[in-house]
């Protein structure tokens, strides 16, 4: 007899539930949340897994990485699925989600979820790091700014490299205001420099990358978007169409439709939200800044014109997002003009 298992994964314990073919419940039970315990659990001799369900999370990557070499065939499930189906239950356990979990397994109703190399893992993990003091050191510019202010000192507008002298003008002849400055100005400086290492980082790795490069000839894109997509999309095989990226990352709109009424909102906001916000700024410095013209830039300022800017940006990240994968799939790099035979003029 076939069986199905669910695991609902936890920090320290997972609930597992195994059902047969009929939708019985054959055994449930709690294991910690390791996969060399899930693995000794679920290879009991008495269970013909056939599939064994786990909710996209945290601890998702590494236990998959640990269950498939033990030659189970685990399956990552998408998370809005999960919880659309598992809304039905009305007390919301661990042990009754393993059990929802099971059930999806058995009639085979979810979506998988690709598990990213461990390049891609690496890469993501660099880019989030990166992200994560750049917001930090970000922040405690505006809480220094915010701080003088309440004392009549205005920064006005200064860049990162002469934000600490500025301060220091500002704080001089205050000991009281210097002396504070200039705990978070430390603070900032080494963020900031640690900031530096891990960009450098990024810009070794795009260097040395085939596709980064090529992803890297499209006005807008630089290293970090470049690296941003290539760690997200993983492998490119994954889609069929290169239009299918643009609603995996949220870049589509939605449509509401019930009876008579039909109405398309905004864009959806599922998926990535980093590469989401990259390809944004990518698509924003492309229509703002890149001075040089290109089919691509004349797309996106026809579509200025008929919805707006704030639409125009959206609808070129989106397509900025298919145009990459594109290039990515076919090896090629970004032609300037439509017409191969035209060359741009330097």
């Amino acid at each position: 007899m076939k069986h199905y298992a669910g695991l609902d994964v936890s920090l320290k314990e997972t609930s597992i539930c195994i059902v047969n073919e009929a939708g019985s419940i054959c055994r449930e039970m709690k294991v910690p949340s390791h996969p060399e315990d899930l693995v000794r659990a679920l290879q009991d001799p008495a269970w013909r897994l056939v599939r064994i369900g786990l909710e996209a999370g945290p601890l998702s990557q590494w236990l998959f990485s640990g269950l498939a070499p033990a030659g189970l065939p685990v399956v990552c499930i998408e998370t809005r699925h999960t919880k659309a189906f598992l809304k039905a239950q009305v007390n919301k356990t661990d042990r009754n989600d393993a059990r929802g979990i099971a059930q999806m397994m058995r009639v085979n109703l979810f979506r998988p979820v690709h598990i990213k190399t461990l390049t891609s893992q690496h890469r993501r993990a660099l880019l989030m790091a990166r992200k994560l003091l750049q917001e930090k050191a970000v922040a405690i510019e505006n809480d220094i700014r915010g701080l003088l202010r309440n004392f009549g000192l205005k920064v006005g507008m200064t860049g990162a490299v002469g934000f600490d002298v500025r301060i220091r003008e500002l704080v001089d002849g205050r000991p009281e205001l210097a002396d504070i400055t200039a705990s978070l100005l430390a603070a900032r400086q080494m963020l900031r420099e640690e900031l530096s290492r891990l960009h450098r980082k990024v810009l070794e790795i795009t260097r040395e990358d085939g596709v980064c490069r090529r992803l890297m000839t499209i006005p807008g894109v630089g290293p970090v978007v470049a690296l941003a997509f290539t760690s997200t999309i993983d492998v490119p095989a994954r889609f069929r169409k290169s239009k299918a990226v643009g609603p995996v990352l949220g870049l589509t709109p939605v449509l509401k439709e019930s009876g008579e009424s039909k109405r398309v909102g905004q864009v959806s906001l599922c998926g990535d939200g980093m590469m989401r916000g990259l390809l944004y700024e990518a698509a924003q410095v492309l229509l703002t800044r890149v001075k040089k013209w290109s089919w691509l830039k004349a797309w996106a300022m026809n579509v200025a014109k008929r919805r707006g800017i704030r639409k125009a940006i959206v609808a070129l990240a989106r397509r900025l997002a298919v145009l990459m994968h594109r290039i990515w799939s076919d090896g090629t790099e970004f032609r300037w003009t439509k017409d191969p035979r035209v060359q741009p003029s330097l």
